[in-house]
């Protein structure tokens, strides 16, 4: 491949050369008075070509062929949308200089240079286009541009800002049922450094770490089959390594897109980051019923508090309910009356009394 190469610009080089002697002494372009014998020109550029090919096509060809592994590693590692972006961009470069260049068309040599020169700089700038502005690049709205007839007519609009979803909430599980009413807008974004996290988590040797990792990637595979919810699995990487919550965090800056979590650090990362957050336990506990203090409700008392006297129960979301002198009516239903409510950073107590007790 290298000697192919070598061969190729060195015929390249003479061919240039010829065509620059032609010009300067047999065509006489700058009127010369000194008679050049036709053969002069060839034998120059056979000449300047075969120096060429010796001195300088090694070095150069090296570092042609390197440009191009490099490019072709560039090209390898993008995805197809991306990938037909660029090849697009740099189409429409070339098309917009080459309709410049039609006002050149009769300048000769001078003409022709510029009319290059329009094309490397408008495929250049397309290119550089088009990869800049590919995270805003729908395809489905393209396809129903160019072909409306053929492209299928979505049920349900996509309204509001992304959704990023970090490891902690999928693997919680709760995200499944939220996104199932329908209270979340906007696209869900799976980053594709918490699925390859997920699935470490999967292949752990500790078998509580196994269990919630293929728990969470069982979730994943339940949100994709909620056809009312547009999911997309979408790669980011950062120049330097980072934690994931730190490229969660400038995955979403520069999306301008929410972080569903239920991580309390996290959350408080990105409130000084400015970056937007949704918190699944704040949501939980917004969502739970208000009790006020006189309220009647009825409870099963399950176990013994910590204080003398009391005795422990639960509402259906989980609110804990100490009710006072309910130690001696464990696994019995009673009426209790609402005393006072406490919020505290864990979820919402409840401490109520006996109803018999509170008359």
């Amino acid at each position: 491949m290298k000697r192919l190469v070598e061969i190729l610009m060195s015929l390249i080089v003479m061919a240039v050369t010829y065509a620059i002697m032609h010009i300067l002494f047999v065509a006489n372009l700058f009127q010369w008075n000194v008679a050049i014998p036709i053969y002069v020109p060839a034998g120059l550029a056979v000449f300047t070509g075969l120096i060429f090919y010796l001195i300088l096509s090694s070095h150069i060809t090296e570092m042609i062929l390197k440009r191009l592994s490099q490019t072709e590693d560039k090209l390898t590692k993008m995805n197809v949308k991306e990938l037909a972006l660029t090849v697009l961009g740099c189409v429409i470069g070339l098309v917009i200089a080459n309709l410049i260049g039609v006002a050149f068309n009769g300048f000769g040599a001078i003409g022709t240079f510029i009319v290059v020169l329009l094309n490397v700089m408008f495929g250049l700038l397309g290119i550089r286009v088009a990869r800049r502005k590919k995270d805003e690049f729908d395809v489905k709205n393209f396809q129903k541009i160019l072909i409306p007839a053929l492209t299928p007519q979505e049920k349900v609009s996509v309204y509001g800002q992304p959704k990023i979803l970090d490891t902690s909430v999928i693997i919680d599980g709760r995200i499944l049922d939220l996104l199932q009413t329908g209270f979340i807008e906007g696209k869900i974004i799976i980053p594709d450094f918490v699925l390859e996290e997920l699935r470490h988590i999967a292949d752990s040797a500790d078998g509580l770490k196994r269990n919630r990792g293929r728990r969470g990637l069982d979730i994943l595979n339940e949100i994709q089959k909620q056809l009312a919810v547009p999911v997309e699995i979408k790669e980011f990487t950062t120049k330097q390594p980072m934690e994931v919550d730190s490229m969660l965090l400038k995955m979403a800056e520069s999306m301008d897109a929410f972080v569903v979590t239920n991580d309390y650090n996290l959350n408080k990362v990105a409130e000084f980051q400015g970056v937007r957050v949704l918190n699944i336990n704040e949501l939980a506990n917004a969502i739970k019923p208000v009790v006020l203090p006189g309220e009647e409700m009825q409870v099963t008392i399950i176990k013994v508090g910590k204080e003398a006297g009391q005795g422990i129960a639960y509402l259906n979301d989980g609110t804990m309910i100490v009710v006072d002198g309910g130690n001696k009516f464990i696994g019995e239903t009673k009426n209790v009356v609402v005393t006072s409510v406490l919020q505290t950073a864990a979820g919402r107590m409840i401490f109520t009394k006996m109803v018999a007790a509170a008359s």
